[in-house]
């Protein structure tokens, strides 16, 4: 860990084309792309899924086989189609993030309250406005924990990009351990950690102020249907 700690603490380790910055920059741009591409597949299909309460045994059975599916393999496999290309690394990250997106949007809307969606339906809501104005808030928490699993594990698992000959962290790493540079190798793993931690950190706080945010909600925000009453029979 010492050798770890003071290549880390070298300054002119942290720039140039290869140093720490850009090992960095380039392990976020991994992630943030299999990420976005990931939530534009798993959450329409989630919503969807748990709106109308159909496909429910396909997701368990999909998200369950996708993710018994080795990355590093699916990598080296994809890889061999188009060497040093991002795309192959970017397949098999959003393999991996698409599953627990999937399955938390699913299961949050399926989980909303059914007498919300009575609520909804009564004060004259159709479909589709139940879905952005009732379920999608109520499930958001449950939403933003599937792509907080996801994140985490895209971000740890990005690494790989190195063994395809592109950058990110996981390039100190194999770089480190070719060179018998152990400082260089232990520093970029280091790395990883505090950047997961981060990462962890940073969604933990946005559900506590969605948190915040909703105490004392409920459907406190819709509007009531106004109450009509019976004349008085005589």
């Amino acid at each position: 860990m010492g050798s770890a700690i003071s290549w880390l603490t070298t300054s002119d380790n942290w720039g140039g084309s290869s140093g720490i910055w850009q090992r960095l920059l380039e392990h976020l741009r991994y992630s943030a792309i299999a990420l976005v591409i990931a939530a534009f597949i798993a959450v329409p299909v989630g919503l969807l899924i748990g709106h109308t309460g159909k496909g429910s045994g396909f997701v368990i059975g999909t998200t369950g086989a996708v993710r018994a599916i080795p990355t590093l393999g699916l990598l080296i496999l994809l890889n061999k189609l188009q060497p040093l290309a991002l795309w192959p690394v970017e397949a098999a990250l959003v393999v991996l993030a698409v599953p627990p997106i999937l399955a938390n949007t699913a299961a949050g809307v399926a989980a909303v309250d059914a007498g919300a969606r009575d609520a909804a339906v009564g004060i004259g809501m159709n479909g589709r406005q139940t879905l952005w104005r009732v379920e999608v808030p109520l499930a958001l928490p449950l939403i933003l924990s599937g792509i907080r699993s996801a994140s985490l594990q895209v971000i740890a698992t990005a690494t790989v990009a190195a063994y395809t000959g592109l950058g990110g962290l996981g390039r100190l790493v194999l770089d480190g351990y070719d060179t018998q540079n152990l400082g260089k190798a232990y520093g970029g793993s280091v790395l990883v950690v505090v950047l997961a931690l981060l990462i962890e950190g940073l969604y933990a706080l946005a559900q506590r102020v969605l948190a915040r945010s909703r105490e004392g909600g409920g459907l406190d925000h819709l509007p009531l249907a106004p109450v009509i009453e019976a004349p008085a029979i005589s």
